[in-house]
């Protein structure tokens, strides 16, 4: 069985040899596993022995774009360069539609083209490359919500949502087109997937109430969702929200979402999650990055990728993943360690 018939499989809701694998890595992880395995020629990913290969195009790509202290990404969002104990992050320190009052920046305001080729390079290379043997995932994550707030700064946007829906409307409009176009690019291209996304949720609970999801968010992922559909009928649409967005799974199977990502577990219970919407949604992650990897020893990552592939993974619909990146202050023997329990094959709960 190959990583595509394995996914498939999951996707599905079948049980496979062993639930399809993925991760991916900050900038400082990377360069350490790039250190030890090598192969600087093949997506790490592929190295490391993911059954997913996940490129994107967008505003996902625009963190640690260049090593500068400051700089401005192609959609007009201002970055700095920020480092901690263990590596860097980038943050956002304005964009191009702060301090709108008068909405001459709004209307002005272009997002860069979706259709430019060349963005589409390194997706189009690991199409050609992996696309007979892994299971291809195109990513326009930061797809609406985080893209516009980066641009109007989040206390802004949360306020026009109330204050000034005319100009919330219009903001969000201008900035869908761009998940939007590029997710039919990708699908024509040959992705099995699209991969997109909105951190709409913190730790606790969701950062707007669900009336209001509903209000500006539901009905443009339904459109695009829709579209997705109508351009091949047997694509994946995968959604990304840190935090307990759970509230919103109910809307999302409505509108076709087939899965969800990455079941953050200090936030959501995965197991009650697999209970609940197990037979609809495919759930992609649940492996702790806030305590477990960083904090824990590499039997506490085996023992808990072990448990997380038989329960979570039975009756299929489990694609096994940490719940974010691997993290700068995760180690190596964790990260070995998750590899080692991830790749072994599964003996489900009954």
């Amino acid at each position: 069985m190959n990583s595509r018939e394995r996914t498939l499989m999951a996707l599905h809701h079948e049980e496979p040899d062993r639930p399809p694998v993925s991760a991916t890595y900050t900038p400082e992880v990377a360069a350490m596993l790039r250190a030890k395995y090598g192969q600087d020629n093949e997506d790490l990913g592929y190295v490391m022995g993911n059954d997913l290969i996940k490129t994107a195009v967008g505003m996902e790509m625009s963190y640690y774009l260049y090593p500068t202290e400051t700089y401005t990404c192609k959609f007009g969002v201002e970055w700095k360069n920020v480092e901690n104990e263990t590596g860097a992050y980038t943050e956002i320190t304005g964009g191009a539609l702060t301090d709108d009052e008068n909405k001459d920046k709004l209307a002005n305001y272009s997002i860069p083209d979706p259709d430019e080729p060349t963005q589409y390079e390194a997706f189009q290379k690991n199409v050609r490359r992996y696309g007979t043997e892994k299971f291809i995932v195109g990513s326009c994550q930061c797809s609406i919500f985080e893209t516009s707030w980066y641009l109007h700064g989040i206390e802004a946007t949360l306020m026009d949502m109330i204050a000034d829906e005319d100009y919330a409307n219009e903001l969000f409009d201008k900035i869908m087109q761009f998940p939007l176009k590029a997710g039919l690019n990708m699908i024509d291209m040959g992705a099995d997937m699209i991969w997109l996304g909105d951190d709409i949720a913190t730790q606790q609970n969701m950062m707007m109430s669900l009336p209001m999801w509903r209000k500006y968010f539901k009905t443009r992922y339904a459109k695009i969702f829709s579209a997705f559909k109508k351009r091949n009928p047997n694509i994946f649409i995968a959604y990304h929200s840190c935090g307990n967005c759970q509230e919103t799974f109910d809307d999302f199977i409505e509108i076709g979402l087939d899965v969800i990502n990455p079941i953050q577990p200090l936030s959501m219970d995965p197991i009650k999650i697999k209970k609940r919407y197990g037979k609809q949604l495919t759930l992609f992650g649940a492996i702790d990055v806030q305590m477990l990897l960083p904090f824990g020893t590499a039997k506490d990552v085996i023992a808990t990728v072990r448990d997380y592939k038989r329960r979570l993974g039975a009756g299929g619909g489990y694609i096994l993943s940490p719940a974010h990146h691997f993290q700068s202050d995760t180690n190596i023997d964790n990260i070995k360690a998750f590899y080692e329990a991830a790749l072994e094959p599964t003996e489900y709960e009954r």
